[in-house]
This record gives C-alpha cells, sequence and structure tokens, in this order.
C-alpha cells in the first residue's frame, strides 16, 4: 500500500536547518575565496596595484584578506575625537586609507572596542592605537579642543 500522507514537516523548521546549513557553507567558501583574492592577476598587476595604494603587495594582499568591517572601529574613533569621517574621506582620502590600513592590522581591537564603549577611547588612544601619531596630526591641523 502506498503512503498517499504528502505533509510535510513545517517549513520553518527545514528552512531553519538548511538556512543555517547553507549559510555555514557561504561563510566557508568566502573564507576559503578570500585567501587568494588576486589568483587571477599577475604578479605585475599586483605590484602596481600595491603601488597605487602606496603598500607593498604583500601588505596588500594581507588587508584584502581580511573581514569586511575590519576599519570599522577607526570611523568610531573619529567619531570620538570629533572627527567627522566623510569630511575627512572627501579631503584627505589618503589620510582616510592609511587610518584604515593601520586599523585592518591593529592588534589591539578588543581594547579599542572596550574603550569606545565605556567612552575612554579620546583619553586612551595613545595606549594602543596604531594611528595616534596620525590622530594627533589630524586634531592638532583641525584646532579641535581636545585635551589629552
Amino acid at each position: 500500500m502506498r503512503n498517499t500522507d504528502n505533509t510535510q514537516p513545517a517549513p520553518t523548521t527545514i528552512d531553519g536547518v538548511f538556512g543555517a546549513i547553507a549559510g555555514w557553507v557561504s561563510k566557508y567558501r568566502s573564507h576559503i575565496g578570500n585567501n587568494d583574492v588576486f589568483r587571477r592577476c599577475s604578479a605585475d598587476e599586483v605590484k602596481q596595484m600595491a603601488k597605487d595604494l602606496g603598500m607593498s603587495p604583500a601588505e596588500l594582499r594581507a588587508i584584502a584578506c581580511k573581514e569586511p568591517g575590519a576599519a570599522d572601529l577607526m570611523q568610531k574613533m573619529l567619531g570620538a575625537l570629533g572627527i567627522a569621517p566623510e569630511t575627512l574621506m572627501k579631503r584627505d582620502p589618503a589620510v582616510m586609507r592609511d587610518l584604515q590600513r593601520l586599523c585592518m592590522s591593529c592588534s589591539h581591537k578588543s581594547r579599542c572596542q572596550h574603550e569606545l564603549a565605556v567612552g575612554e577611547a579620546a583619553e586612551r588612544f595613545h595606549e594602543f592605537c596604531p594611528n595616534a601619531y596620525t590622530l594627533d596630526a589630524l586634531l592638532e591641523r583641525e584646532s579641535l579642543p581636545f585635551q589629552h
């Protein structure tokens, strides 16, 4: 006798399980693909791109492997210091790119997140931020009222 019961499990249960699996696979594939984003580029092309950005090919490859949003804390730090990131990007994109590049490679992200969260980043960024020198120069250039 044939089973004519065509009922299926609730779509939300199956969709949730398959959605989680698909998300994991997608994340895994994305991660694996990020290991060599320049695989279709010649060494000379990578070298030229790095030169255009003012960095070495090794730095460019390292930055390209970072997760999206790896420099998001820089935006928040600028805000904490009273510097508008959008204005800086329009007025001096090279400085903004340099700030972002150092932020992406920073090993003090958890400290930075903590200081930003408790509202003390503006007073303590000199202790951990690789961009401290440039940030000080920006603050001086902008003549912003800021006390160290």
